[in-house]
């Protein structure tokens, strides 16, 4: 569920003074003009520099992933801004992190990008599973797949499981990941298959996408096909629903995508 997104001239003025208790007083804001799920999301020139302040509403039910972020933020600086600090105040949840240079990612064919989107997910897959709560890849897929297929989407891996464009941010030198709403454990090669359906949604045929995917990402080159076409077809289900309930046109865009790789996928399981 998306929320409005406002500037940072528009939180209440206490909000803004314990932010600047933090950071100095601010000289500049832009409001970053990607992304949905944060109510405010801004670049805040301060005296020492810059912080990236993202934000949402105490009362909002997305709080909750807001909170995940920061949990999980210590565990994964080596593949995302560090996160500098967290401030409940005046009904508002705020997380002020390093900002960091660079663009969102072009999935294109072709694009320069995805050389470093191969290597930040392949750094991702060296990360150890941290002793914090994070839901199961099968608990989340309960609905979508029978039990006896909820097996096969076990796995130890520290997954991000939202790798779009708008997650990815890209420099000269590398790629980050970005807004760790929803990290889980799971199977080291579900973020590939994530992936590999959003590279379909920027143009790339499935057999392209699914080839790319084994040559640059070591945990998709041994992934069991079976347990492949399972996750693929309950990730088309739930695109489905949730474009049936929403039926903007980026969610129809990911919907197709989604249908796409699930006929790869069960095509070419033995």
């Amino acid at each position: 569920m998306s929320m409005p997104r406002i500037d940072w001239e528009d939180l209440p003025i206490a909000v803004r003074h314990a932010v600047e208790a933090r950071t100095g007083p601010v000289l500049k804001a832009i409001t970053a003009s990607e992304g949905v799920n944060s109510g405010i999301a801004t670049l805040l020139h301060v005296p020492d520099g810059e912080v990236f302040l993202k934000g949402i509403p105490s009362g909002h039910g997305q709080v909750r992933t807001q909170e995940r972020e920061a949990m999980i933020n210590p565990y994964v600086v080596a593949v995302s801004p560090r996160l500098l600090w967290r401030l409940e105040t005046n009904g508002w949840s705020l997380l002020g992190f390093e900002a960091v240079r660079g663009r969102h990612a072009d999935f294109a064919p072709g694009s320069p990008d995805l050389p470093r989107v191969a290597a930040v997910l392949r750094r991702l897959s060296e990360i150890p599973l941290p002793d914090v709560p994070l839901k199961r890849l099968d608990e989340r897929f309960a609905s979508y797949v029978n039990d006896g297929e909820r097996t096969l989407l076990h796995g130890d891996a520290l997954l991000h499981t939202d790798c779009a464009p708008h997650n990815v941010l890209v420099s000269d030198e590398r790629a980050l990941l970005i807004d760790w709403a929803w990290p889980t454990a799971g199977p080291a090669w579900a973020d590939p298959s994530y992936l590999i359906t959003r590279l379909i949604d920027a143009g790339h045929p499935a057999h392209d996408a699914d080839r790319w995917a084994r040559r640059e990402l070591p945990a998709w080159a041994t992934a069991p096909r079976q347990a492949v076409a399972v996750f693929a077809q309950a990730c088309s289900r739930l695109w489905a629903e949730i474009a049936a309930n929403d039926p903007q046109d980026w969610k129809t865009r990911l919907t197709q995508a989604a249908a796409e790789w699930a006929r790869h996928t069960n095509s070419t399981t033995p």
